[in-house]
C-alpha cells in the first residue's frame, strides 16, 4: 500500500471544505434535507429500534476521564490517612505532606497515563496490565525519592510512612482494576458504555465494513441500523444481520429520535459526489461523522483517521461540544446561573409583582421551543402579553406597538427581564447559558417557517440553545420581518457552535448586558 498525503482522487480536507461550502446560508435549500420541514414518518422497526436506544450511555473517554479522577482522589485519601494515623505530623508539616501527597498522586496518575493503562483494552486485561501498573507506580515513588532528595527534605519525611503510602496504593489500584474489568465486560453487555453507530449506505460496502469491527476483539460499536436510499437490488434488506431501516430522509429522523453517537458512510472512497450529497443532509446531526476507509488502498496523514481496533475511519465532523467539554459547559451553566439568582433576585421579585398587579393571569408564561437535537422542551418566561391574547405558538411574531403587549411586558420585552426564569430552564439541563436562541416551534417569516426558508437550519440544534447567543449581542434580537434576519441569525449560531470554547462563552456573558442597551429590534 502507498502512503500518500495528498491523493489526486480523494482527500478529506477538500471534503471538509466542499461541505463548508454547503453549509454557507442560502435561500431554498432546505427543502432536500427536510422535505420542505415536514417530519419523517419512521416505518414501526425502525421507531421500535430507535426507543430502545432512548437511554443515556457513556462515551469510553468520560469512563476513562473519572476513572482518572477516582485514583488520584483514592491515592491522595490513602496517603493522607496514612499522614493523619501513622505520622500525626504538626500543622506546619502536615501541609508539607499535604503537597507531597498531592504531587505524588498527580505524578502516579500521569505515569499511568503514560504506560497507557487507561486504554479501554488494558482495562479489560486487568491481570495482564499488573506489571506496567505496579512499574508505573514504582516510578512515581522513585521520582518522588529522588525530589526530596536534591530539596533536602528527605530526612523531615517519614520512610514507614514512604513505604505504606507505596504499598497501600499498589494494592488499591490491583484490585480497582479488578473491579474496573468487571464491570467494564458488564457495562459493554448492558449498553451503558458503547458507542451507538448507524451505517448510511447498504450492500457489499456496508457488509465489510461490519465484519472488519466484529473481528475486533475490543470493539465498542454498537451498529443500530442501516440506512440507504437505494432499492433491494443495490442494497438488500438484511445486511451482515443487521436491517436497513429506511432511507436517508428517515435516517435523520432516527438519529434525533435514538441517542446515537456516530454515523459511518459506507462508500467507497472513489463515490465523492454521492458522499457530498449525503452530507448535505447529515451534517446538521448532533453526531461523529466517519467515513470507512477499512478497504482502501490509500493511506491518509494518521490525523485525519480514528480507529475501532485496527478499522481505520476517515473523520469528518466531530460532535459539537461532547464528552469532557460538554461537562464542562455543564459546570459553567450550574454556577453562573446559582450567582445570577443570587444576584437578581430582587429584579425576579419585581417582575413577578408587576406582571402580577398590572394584568389577570400566570406570571410565568410557557412556550414549547426545539431544544439540543430538535427535541421539544418547554421555555419559561415573565408573562408580557394579555392572556387572552397569548400566542404560545409563535406564528404571529411580536412587531413595534403590538396590542397584545401590555404596559409592563413592553419593558420586560425591551429590557430582556422577561427571559430571566430562564435560568431555571438552565438548571434543569434544557438551556445552556450561552448558545443559539430556542425558536418557538412554528416560528415563522412571511408566513413560511424558518426551515424552509435557510439551509441547515436544524444544524443549531447540535448544541443546547441558550438563553443568551452570539447573534444576540452581534444584534441580532427581536422580531424577525425579513429571511435575511434569520440567515444571519443561523450564520451567527453555526459560528459558535463550530469556535465554541469556555472562553468564548465568557465573553458573551458579559457582553450580554452591554449589548442589551441597544433596545432598536426589541418589541
Amino acid at each position: 500500500m502507498n502512503r500518500i498525503d495528498k491523493p489526486d482522487a480523494f482527500d478529506p480536507e477538500r471534503i471538509r471544505r466542499k461541505v463548508s461550502e454547503v453549509r454557507t446560508i442560502e435561500p431554498g435549500g432546505a427543502a432536500e434535507e427536510q422535505d420542505g420541514g415536514k417530519t419523517v414518518e419512521l416505518n414501526p422497526l425502525a421507531q421500535q429500534i430507535a426507543l430502545q436506544f432512548r437511554a443515556e450511555n457513556y462515551s469510553p473517554n468520560m469512563i476513562t476521564g473519572l476513572l482518572r479522577l477516582l485514583e488520584f482522589t483514592m491515592l491522595f485519601v490513602i496517603g493522607y490517612g496514612i499522614t493523619s494515623i501513622y505520622v500525626a505530623p504538626s500543622l506546619d508539616m502536615m501541609l508539607f505532606y499535604i503537597g507531597v501527597i498531592a504531587a505524588g498522586s498527580a505524578l502516579g496518575v500521569l505515569l499511568l497515563h503514560v504506560a497507557d493503562t487507561y486504554q479501554i483494552p488494558s482495562l479489560r486485561a486487568a491481570w495482564r496490565m499488573i506489571p506496567r501498573l505496579l512499574g508505573a507506580w514504582a516510578i512515581a515513588f522513585a521520582t518522588m525519592a529522588l525530589a526530596l532528595f536534591f530539596f533536602k527534605v528527605a530526612e523531615n519525611t517519614s520512610r514507614v510512612w514512604f513505604m505504606l503510602w507505596f504499598l497501600f496504593g499498589a494494592i488499591y489500584l490491583v484490585a480497582e482494576r479488578q473491579l474496573i474489568a468487571y464491570s467494564i465486560r458488564r457495562w459493554a453487555r448492558n449498553g451503558t458504555m458503547e458507542r451507538r453507530a448507524v451505517i448510511a449506505g447498504g450492500g457489499e460496502p456496508a457488509k465489510e465494513l461490519i465484519r472488519a469491527l466484529e473481528r475486533q476483539p475490543d470493539n465498542d460499536i454498537r451498529i443500530c441500523g442501516i440506512f440507504d436510499d437505494r432499492d433491494e437490488r443495490r442494497s438488500p434488506s438484511i445486511v451482515a444481520g443487521y436491517p436497513k431501516l429506511g432511507t436517508i430522509a428517515e435516517l435523520v429522523e432516527f438519529a434525533r429520535l435514538a441517542r446515537i453517537d456516530m454515523l459511518i458512510i459506507s462508500l467507497p472512497l472513489s463515490a465523492e459526489t454521492r458522499i457530498l450529497s449525503l452530507l448535505r443532509k447529515l451534517w446538521v446531526l448532533p453526531v461523529d461523522i466517519r467515513l470507512a476507509a477499512h478497504s482502501n488502498g490509500l493511506r491518509f496523514r494518521p490525523r485525519s483517521y480514528s480507529q475501532v481496533g485496527n478499522v481505520p475511519l476517515l473523520d469528518l465532523f466531530d460532535r459539537p461540544i461532547a464528552d469532557w467539554d460538554s461537562v464542562a459547559k455543564r459546570i459553567f451553566d450550574i454556577g453562573f446561573s446559582l450567582l445570577a439568582l443570587l444576584l437578581l433576585w430582587p429584579v425576579f421579585i419585581g417582575a413577578a409583582l408587576a406582571v402580577k398587579l398590572t394584568s389577570p393571569g400566570p406570571i410565568i408564561f410557557k412556550q414549547k421551543r426545539h431544544g439540543f437535537n430538535n427535541e421539544i422542551i418547554e421555555v419559561y418566561k415573565f408573562r408580557s402579553m394579555y392572556t387572552n391574547m397569548s400566542d404560545p405558538t409563535a406564528r404571529a411574531a411580536v412587531t413595534k406597538g403590538d396590542p397584545r403587549v401590555t404596559p409592563v411586558g413592553r419593558f420586560l420585552r425591551k429590557s430582556s427581564i422577561d427571559e430571566l426564569p430562564q435560568f431555571f430552564n438552565v438548571l434543569k439541563g434544557e438551556l445552556s447559558l450561552v448558545g443559539p436562541r430556542p425558536h418557538a416551534i412554528q416560528a415563522q417569516s412571511h408566513d413560511r417557517k424558518y426551515v424552509d426558508i435557510v439551509e441547515g437550519y436544524f444544524a443549531r440544534h447540535r448544541v443546547k440553545p441558550g438563553v443568551t447567543g452570539w447573534a444576540q449581542i452581534n444584534g441580532w434580537r427581536g422580531e424577525i420581518d425579513h429571511d435575511d434576519k434569520i440567515r444571519y441569525r443561523t450564520e451567527f449560531d453555526l459560528y459558535y457552535i463550530e469556535n465554541w470554547s469556555l472562553l468564548f462563552d465568557l465573553k458573551i456573558l458579559f457582553l450580554t448586558p452591554i449589548r442589551l442597551l441597544n433596545t432598536e429590534n426589541a418589541y
